[in-house]
């Protein structure tokens, strides 16, 4: 039975489990054109063999295999019931160029130096053991192969409009919560150490900003959704007037002409030393 090393399950999630693939849909694709260029900028080629951990419903899996016609992409999720909502909805399954795995990032059961390319989006935040994580990457990664995490930092959340006092207080509560079960909403800022002391070499970052003026507002909408915040108000982590102000900003976000919103995602890139087969 694999181990759960991992602040993040989707049969705890109070919206539901079809609210919140909705949710994690729209968190996926409102940014794909950006990320895509970024990731063909760290490397990534159509015809490699490509590694998306921590995959969940497939979203960002999908996205591969369309963009990269001639790519072999696997797709590892911890999650059963994630895996097998992916397999259900990438249909037709492209059998020969889509491979999907039930495992985990610690320990991923996949063979040594296999993948030219491996993405983690929004996975290291979970993670209780992010540099075993990282080294379990490396090893299944070919010489010369790129290992690119997508994740967050909540010191450079973003911004909204209208703008909200509490904001900044109740991203500090989550992350104080998030760190208690293991986990780190400030992990942008420790990824190029994380590489580093993995193996990689040529460790690289950069940023991805998503503007709701640009992308549309309603992928903010599920992420500003009130009901995401309303357990951590009843269990007495959020304070009434902190939940009051949230519900108004959800309003205003949901109905006002006026509202955007603005989040910032990192993209930290590093190579396992020795040569490709591309470069040899």
């Amino acid at each position: 039975m694999l181990e759960r090393k991992s602040t993040y399950s989707i049969g705890n999630v109070p919206a539901g489990f079809q609210t919140e693939v909705e949710r994690l849909k729209a968190q996926a694709v409102m940014g794909w054109d950006k990320e895509f260029r970024n990731l063909q900028w760290y490397g990534l080629q159509n015809g490699m063999r490509v590694l998306e951990v921590g995959s969940g419903p497939g979203f960002i899996t999908e996205q591969l295999v369309h963009s990269l016609p001639d790519c072999e992409v696997t797709a590892l999720e911890y999650d059963k019931t994630l895996l097998d909502e992916a397999e259900r909805r990438i249909v037709p399954p492209p059998a020969s160029r889509l491979e999907f795995v039930h495992g985990s990032v610690y320990e991923t059961g996949l063979a040594d130096n296999t993948y030219d390319f491996v993405i983690a989006r929004l996975l290291f935040l979970h993670l209780h053991n992010p540099l075993d994580a990282a080294r379990e990457i490396y090893r299944v990664l070919k010489p010369g192969g790129r290992l690119v995490i997508i994740d967050i930092d909540d010191g450079i959340f973003g911004a909204v409009n209208p703008d909200s006092a509490v904001l900044p207080a109740v991203i500090r509560k989550l992350a104080a919560h998030q760190a208690a079960k293991g986990g780190n909403r400030y992990v942008g800022r420790t990824l190029p150490r994380l590489l580093t002391e993995s193996g990689f070499c040529d460790v690289d970052m950069d940023a991805v900003v998503q503007h709701s003026d640009l992308h549309g507002i309603e992928g903010f909408r599920q992420q500003f959704n009130i009901n995401r915040y309303t357990p951590f108000y009843k269990n007495g982590m959020l304070s009434t007037e902190e939940f009051e102000q949230l519900s108004r900003l959800s309003e205003a976000i949901n109905s006002s002409p006026e509202a955007y919103a603005m989040m910032t995602f990192l993209m930290a890139c590093g190579r396992k030393p020795g040569h490709s087969e591309s470069e040899a």
